[in-house]
């Protein structure tokens, strides 16, 4: 543990959906000053999120669904595309990914390669996401996906050329972080 922290207290603020938590503490500064800090972190577990590509056609699987945060934050239809991702319900990060490719997508994965993990927003959110690459081929289709019924999930499943999926970062259909990080990723190492 960092010896320049000093956890003093842990309040719970809400339960509901998830976990928030406000924490005060004590932190030494690099003068070594020690000041008192109050902070909220939301806690709602670990993810993993993964790129499905394919090299002969030159296409990508992404979902699309609706968000309702990015709707009260300017997104008109709160539609977001993204890249297939779930939270790890006490799985490892790659029976996670596996199980959350075939709910949403309807494609049973063969192998999977984590390329990297992330703190996706460190100033609020404990989450860590780890992002997955795995190919796919028209055969691995085993269902329709669309998600979890019981989550209330209504993912439609996009099958988009490579080429176009990096245009719709630029043209702001695609604002997903996760998503753009991950199709940056395929673009650097020529995935594709």
């Amino acid at each position: 543990m960092n010896p320049n922290v000093k956890i003093i207290e842990e309040k719970v603020l809400s339960n509901n959906w998830y976990v928030l938590k406000k924490i005060i503490f004590d932190y030494r500064n690099h003068k070594g000053e020690w000041q008192t800090q109050a902070r909220e972190a939301y806690d709602r577990g670990n993810g993993a999120t993964i790129l499905l590509y394919n090299k002969e056609s030159r296409t990508v699987v992404l979902t699309e669904q609706f968000r309702m945060p990015t709707y009260i934050n300017g997104n008109e239809s709160g539609m977001l595309i993204e890249a297939c991702a779930g939270l790890l319900d006490k799985d490892n990060p790659e029976d996670c990914i596996r199980r959350e490719t075939q709910e949403e997508t309807g494609y049973r994965i063969g192998e999977v390669k984590k390329v990297f993990e992330a703190y996706m927003s460190p100033g609020s959110v404990t989450e860590i996401l780890y992002f997955f690459i795995a190919a796919y081929t028209k055969e691995m289709k085993v269902n329709e996906g669309g998600g979890a019924e019981d989550e209330q999930e209504n993912i439609d499943v996009l099958e988009i050329d490579f080429q176009k999926a990096l245009e719709m970062i630029n043209t702001g259909e695609i604002k997903d972080g996760k998503t753009i990080m991950l199709l940056q990723y395929a673009k650097i190492n020529d995935l594709l």
